[in-house]
């Protein structure tokens, strides 16, 4: 006679490779029940999943029948009707920080926001898609560092290493540091896939995503593989960076890609020197994030000015965010708040993302 509570049991042994839950506490199981010999329950899988039936049922099959050799296991598989649905559902909210042009501090102030949405409380991941120019692990301080493989289902996945309150992924951490990156677009975009489906990322309220610049194989893979709750566009005061982030920002407002635009960031408002945090030179011009939010119909969420500490502190591994009197930690704060804000906007007027489907003729 099948024990109801023995055979739930033995089912969390079955574990699904994508959230590294088990199948019992993965949110997908019902109807479950145990007659005679007999164990039934139905599993609702996201399209992207079908590869999971055999694996399920093999191994449901294979714990159950360690225990009770005569018991018979069948699952109904069901296909989860909504598009949005994520790869990654233990992540509430996946954030695209995008610039479109290098060297305007996307990757600073990626690494920054994520660790003030941590101390403010919040889970968060970061993934470093600038494949190129790998960055995060000098700038987390983990240059050094390597991600551990656990094989979940016989398949191996990378742990994100955590720093600072926050769980990372970068090409920087699988390669040596002054190795060249030559990769053409589906290699590109394989990596990307490998951060999303190869990874054991952990319950999430927020993935932030360091873009590379322009609009090209890994901006289009993104948003074919996930369904970004919107982009946090980032440029400097200067035209020529404001005519490209536009172009980047445009690229999400196609009516095919269709993600919000939360606002805009700019970085290198200002010059203040450390030893005089009441003074500002404006270096690069001014009003760069104020017309690129207006052109995009956005907020500017925050202006983050020039200090010496920011540059120097990436440098050693320690974001301005953890940096006690930095003259940009209160700025960053406050855009952080702005878009915070804007996201409850979005979330309460707009409907949830879909992935993108790119047809080529």
């Amino acid at each position: 006679m099948l024990d109801n509570n023995k055979v739930l049991s033995l089912l969390r042994k079955v574990i699904n490779p994508n959230t590294s839950k088990n199948i019992v506490e993965d949110g997908k199981m019902f109807d479950f029940q145990v007659k005679d010999n007999r164990v039934t329950f139905t599993i609702v899988l996201h399209p992207s999943e079908d590869n999971l039936k055999m694996l399920y049922s093999a191994e449901a099959e294979k714990v159950v029948q360690e225990e009770y050799p005569d018991a018979q296991v069948l699952i109904n598989f069901k296909k989860q009707q909504h598009a949005a649905t994520s790869p990654l559902p233990q992540v509430k909210h996946v954030i695209a920080v995008a610039s479109g042009k290098g060297g305007v501090g996307k990757s600073t102030i990626s690494s920054n926001l994520a660790i003030a949405l941590s101390q403010k409380g919040y889970k968060v991941g970061l993934m470093d898609a600038d494949l190129y120019g790998p960055s995060m692990p000098t700038m987390l301080g983990l240059k050094d560092s390597k991600p551990q493989i656990r094989k979940v289902a016989e398949k191996a996945k990378m742990i994100p290493i955590e720093q600072y309150g926050i769980h990372t992924i970068s090409l920087g951490y699988l390669i040596e540091e002054e190795q060249a990156v030559v990769l053409r677009g589906p290699r590109l975009a394989g990596i990307i896939k490998q951060f999303i489906y190869d990874t054991l990322w952990p319950e999430l309220d927020f993935m932030i995503i360091d873009l590379p610049p322009g609009t090209g194989d890994i901006q289009l893979t993104l948003v074919q593989s996930l369904p970004l709750t919107g982009a946090v566009m980032v440029t400097t005061p200067q035209q020529v960076s404001v005519a490209d982030a536009h172009k980047a920002m445009n690229m999400f407002r196609l009516p095919n890609v269709n993600v919000p635009i939360l606002g805009v960031i700019e970085n290198m408002s200002w010059f203040t020197p450390e030893e005089l945090p009441d003074n500002r030179y404006e270096l690069f011009g001014s009003g760069g994030g104020e017309r690129l939010a207006q052109l995009g119909e956005t907020q500017l969420l925050g202006q983050v000015p020039l200090v010496m500490g920011v540059g120097s502190g990436a440098d050693q591994g320690k974001p301005a965010m953890i940096q006690d009197g930095n003259v940009a930690k209160g700025y960053l704060e406050n855009a952080t708040d702005g878009f915070l804000g804007q996201l409850a906007i979005r979330q309460k007027d707009l409907p949830e993302t879909q992935m993108v489907k790119i047809t080529v003729t």
